[in-house]
């Protein structure tokens, strides 16, 4: 083969590297356009105030609405008891969220940059920005503490999915009340089977805050293992209290813990089934959703609980009863990251 042929072979893949990655541009673009549209048969969706102010007339969810259109992926509110009803959009973006006694955390896309970057923003009860703080990571999880003094989130550092072992997670803890941040719970110190314990697999995630505004649980992975840990922030310890468990949410009586759990022989992409936790008896109780739910599950009250499931637009969201009766329930479309308020 001639030199000539070789320079004209090689001009070639290189204008045709070029023009796949312009079309995979136009296609991206393309589709971002699309899903700024209103799509028909679509929640109705208007501008205006939303508020994680405690109290209220009624009570509410703030979510982050996944519905087609100019209001996509904003922190939304309806009535918690007209959940399918008309939507007011607050024009804050998030992509993770969560709020408790007026204080909300919303993690979102920096668009200031040049490169795609996070941050995790504080809201005060007014959706203004309290403090912002850049994120390691893609968001995953997000709480604040039932007293609204401490928030936590989660983002992941390497792999984008819990569903296999190849990825890595930070988890950062933020106190109000001192404006102390531990970027890493990392740097706890932890104690497993009554020992102390270090290790450079060491992954956190899925924090959710008891009402005494220090005590926290949390899953801890290592050594290929997950685990329910009760932390203590001024100690700065976590404890291991049991194998298997993962993103849990404690009930607001304080008494259980509702989690995902890996079950032997599901598929490898799908391997959870959600389950309830009595703190006190330590008995687990299997909830009547059978799906895969890969989702830090909300309490709406002490009998129910929430979790989002893929739908046609990202998310939907379901409700099931926290005691293993019952059959799960459509609760909200097009809809994610819900905080019941009020």
């Amino acid at each position: 083969m001639t030199l000539q042929r070789r320079i004209l072979i090689l001009v070639s893949a290189v204008v045709l590297l070029a023009a796949v990655g312009v079309l995979a541009v136009v296609r991206a673009s393309s589709r971002a356009e699309e899903k700024n549209q209103t799509r028909a048969g679509g929640p109705q969706i208007t501008r205006g105030e939303v508020t994680l102010a405690p109290g209220g007339a009624e009570r509410r969810i703030v979510f982050r609405n996944m519905a087609w259109g100019p209001h996509r992926d904003e922190l939304a509110t309806v009535p918690a008891d007209a959940p399918q009803g008309p939507r007011t959009a607050s024009g804050v973006s998030c992509l993770r969220f969560y709020a408790a006694a007026g204080t909300g955390i919303c993690l979102q896309a920096d668009k200031g940059g040049v490169q795609e970057s996070y941050r995790a923003v504080v809201l005060d009860a007014h959706l203004k920005e309290a403090s912002a703080h850049p994120l390691a990571g893609i968001p995953t999880r997000a709480r604040v503490s039932p007293g609204g003094h401490l928030v936590a989130w989660t983002v992941f550092v390497g792999g984008d999915s819990y569903a296999g072992t190849n990825f890595s997670t930070r988890t950062s803890l933020l106190d109000l009340r001192t404006g102390k941040l531990d970027a890493s719970l990392e740097d706890f110190a932890i104690r497993k089977d009554g020992k102390a314990y270090r290790n450079t697999d060491v992954n956190f995630w899925g924090v959710t805050f008891a009402a005494d505004e220090r005590t926290f649980y949390a899953t801890l992975a290592t050594g290929g293992q997950t685990y329910l840990v009760r932390g203590d922030l001024a100690e700065r310890t976590v404890t291991t209290l049991r194998e298997n468990l993962e993103c849990p949410s404690l009930s607001p009586d304080g008494t259980r813990l509702v989690f995902k759990k890996r079950v032997p022989g599901l598929s490898a992409d799908a391997p959870w089934r959600l389950y309830v936790l009595d703190l006190a008896s330590m008995q687990e109780t299997p909830l009547a959703e059978e799906r895969s739910v890969d989702d830090q599950v909300v309490w709406t009250d002490d009998r129910t609980v929430v979790y989002s499931l893929p739908g046609d637009f990202g998310a939907d969201l379901y409700a099931v009863p926290a005691d293993g009766s019952g059959t799960p329930a459509p609760l909200m479309t097009s809809a994610l990251a819900p905080a019941f308020l009020g």
